[in-house]
C-alpha cells in the first residue's frame, strides 16, 4: 500500500505563484511513476504532469511553461511548482502513484491517490 498526502494549496491572485507537496509513505519503490491531477468543478479529473522513477516528466499543453514537477527522493516526496497562475487553473489538485504489474500479455495498473488540495486563483 502506498499513502499519500498533498498540502500546499490555498488562494492567490492572477500571475501568482504556488508549490504543492506530496508525502509519500509505504510501499513507494513499487511505484512506476508519480504525478498530479486535477478536477474542477463540473469537469472530469484531468493529468496536470507526471514523473517517472527515472525522472522522465510529462506535462498537459495548459500547463507547459508554467509548472514544474520534481521529486526528492530523500524525502519520499513529490512537488508541483505552479507559476503564472490562471483562474483556468483552479481546480482541487490530486497526488497520484502508480505502478503496472500482472503478465506481460494482461498488464494491469494500480492507482493511489492523494485526499486532495484545493487551489483557487482569483483576484
Amino acid at each position: 500500500q502506498v499513502q499519500l498526502v498533498e498540502s500546499g494549496g490555498g488562494l492567490v491572485q492572477p500571475g501568482g505563484s504556488l508549490r504543492l507537496s506530496c508525502a509519500a509513505s509505504g510501499s513507494i519503490f513499487r511505484l512506476n511513476a508519480m504525478g498530479w491531477y486535477r478536477q474542477a468543478p463540473g469537469n472530469q479529473r484531468e493529468l496536470v504532469a507526471t514523473i517517472t522513477s527515472r525522472g522522465s516528466t510529462n506535462y498537459a499543453d495548459s500547463v507547459k511553461g508554467r509548472f514544474t514537477i520534481s521529486r526528492d527522493n530523500a524525502k519520499n516526496t513529490l512537488y508541483l511548482q505552479m507559476n503564472n497562475l490562471k483562474p483556468e487553473d483552479t481546480a482541487v489538485y490530486y497526488c497520484n502513484g502508480y505502478r503496472y504489474y500482472g503478465p506481460v500479455e494482461r498488464v494491469e495498473r494500480e492507482d493511489y491517490w492523494g485526499q486532495g488540495t484545493q487551489v483557487t486563483v482569483s483576484s
